[in-house]
């Protein structure tokens, strides 16, 4: 099973059914709650107008009184005194009078029964300040006795308390409106606290419930990425298991490669080494047989014989291209440093061994890896660096064999080891990884070309050689008839071995 955070291109889905009404509803809820509220103050600002307006008409109301008392009072001190200074009062009653009944009036407009009696309070004030004017006259013309008679009369007394009843009366209902709505108001107030109480316990069960969904999604979601977590945790070990199988496996082909190419060299030495001897032998005794007789088959057998000793040269390449007889026989210092040569006479570079004196110490596993290694790592300088200078350092630690291969090259990119098609790198470190250890390859000093770094330890398989000669090769090496005839055909063919050709 293979999981993955990758977006595959399908449109993801929104929040469940169940979490979306429950948003819903927690949204209508609070949608609610907010309209009682905003009912709640309208009611409250109602009610506030309203007792600002009662405590208004009673002022009026006061006022209004006050002036008529007023009016009258000095009516009565001009009678006593005769001093026209008491009148004031009575000469600015009717446009203060009508002033206030004119504020009263837009003050009740919006009670039909406050406007009545209104109406009502308006003609007693109004007949009160006509029977006061009324006697002012009568005063004026007759004197204070009929003032005194116009005043004994029951109806002049009677229209006052009338003034002041009626302005009771209106004062009563009005602070009754007033308590009327101020009972409905702290009725509507109490429900919609109640009903505020209810929704918020509404919205706090939502909440609730929203949190115990959002809780179990939590846990399931935990629960997913635990699981995702564990097989992750076992395709990582699937995969570092395939891993090292996989790099067992090349290790193991390694081997095998470098066995089989030993097996291959000694078979075409000693076989095919002594077929062509004794064709040569065969050849040179016909030739002698045939000079005096036949001299046209002898020239033909002469040239049978140089393409014999080209086959010969032919054979060596090969063998050297699949094991080098100087790493068998003359041990590794003097391999590299033919090989070296080699490279050198046939890409033109600088090509400089610097090999430690200790180098011919190395074990035949050792010996074969560090060679394999310089090999490949010249032909990816010659093939791609650009190169015009080449050093192979190879010194003895004390721990194993350090090699580093340096150019003055185009460089190497930083993730040449990664890549899948490099396939002579990853050959380099896994030859190294065989015997147990490390290959990098980085960027030159000062970042100027490439630096190949392979370290091999000595307590690896095969060790610290004796002599550092591994006679794997032995019967290649020893003194055969075939490679004393391969010997005579090459020295009479006139031409020199070529030594080991640079492989790809």
């Amino acid at each position: 099973m293979y999981f993955s955070t990758a977006f595959d291109g399908k449109r993801l889905r929104g929040l469940p059914l169940s979490k979306t009404l429950l948003c819903v509803a927690c949204v209508v809820i609070l949608v609610i709650n907010a309209v009682f509220l905003i009912r709640n103050l309208d009611d409250l600002r109602s009610a506030n107008a309203l007792q600002a307006q009662t405590a208004r008409v009673s002022d009026e109301l006061q006022l209004l009184n006050l002036l008529v008392t007023d009016a009258e009072s000095g009516l009565r001190g001009y009678f006593l005194s005769g001093s026209e200074v008491n009148l004031g009062p009575l000469h600015a009653a009717p446009q203060q009078i009508d002033n206030q009944l004119r504020a009263l009036g837009v003050l009740l407009a919006d009670n039909p029964s406050q406007t009545r009696n209104l109406n009502q309070l308006r003609s007693l004030v109004q007949r009160k300040l006509g029977l006061m004017h009324q006697a002012l006259e009568v005063y004026r013309r007759g004197g204070l006795v009929d003032i005194v008679a116009i005043s004994a009369a029951a109806d002049e007394r009677g229209q006052m308390d009338e003034i002041r009843l009626q302005v009771v009366i209106m004062t009563r209902e009005q602070n009754e409106l007033l308590a009327a709505r101020t009972h409905a108001f702290y009725e509507q107030s109490r429900r919609t606290v109640l009903l505020g109480v209810g929704i918020n316990a509404a919205a706090i069960l939502v909440i609730l419930l929203f949190h115990n969904l959002v809780q179990r999604s939590f846990g399931l979601r935990l629960e997913a990425e635990r699981a995702l977590q564990l097989t992750n945790d076992s395709l990582e070990a699937i995969v570092a298991e395939r891993t090292e199988q996989l790099s067992v496996l090349s290790r193991h082909l390694i081997k095998v490669s470098e066995e089989e190419k030993s097996r291959l060299a000694r078979e075409l030495h000693d076989e095919m080494g002594a077929n062509l001897t004794a064709i040569g032998m065969d050849m040179t005794t016909v030739s002698e047989q045939l000079r005096a007789s036949h001299p046209e088959l002898v020239a033909m057998l002469g040239r049978a014989r140089r393409t014999l000793v080209d086959t010969v040269q032919l054979k060596r390449r090969i063998i050297e291209n699949l094991r080098p007889s100087l790493l068998d026989n003359m041990g590794l210092s003097a391999a590299l440093q033919s090989y070296c040569a080699d490279y050198a006479r046939v890409t033109a570079l600088d090509c400089d061994a610097l090999i430690d004196a200790e180098a011919d110490r190395a074990g035949p596993m050792q010996a074969i890896a560090l060679f394999r290694i310089t090999q490949e790592a010249l032909n990816n300088i010659a093939k791609y660096a650009q190169a015009r200078t080449v050093i192979v350092n190879l010194t003895r630690e004390p721990g194993g064999w350090e090699l580093e291969i340096t150019d003055d090259g185009i460089g190497i990119p930083a993730d040449a080891m990664a890549r899948s098609k490099s396939h002579g790198l990853l050959g380099m470190r896994e030859r190294a990884l065989l015997l147990g250890g490390t290959l990098s390859v980085e960027r030159g000093v000062n970042g100027v070309g490439t630096c190949v770094q392979a370290w091999i330890p000595a307590a690896a398989p095969g060790g610290d050689g004796a002599h550092g000669v591994a006679p794997i090769m032995a019967s290649v090496e020893t003194t055969t008839p075939s490679r004393m005839a391969g010997t005579a055909l090459e020295g009479q063919s006139g031409k020199a071995p070529d030594g080991a050709r640079v492989s790809s």
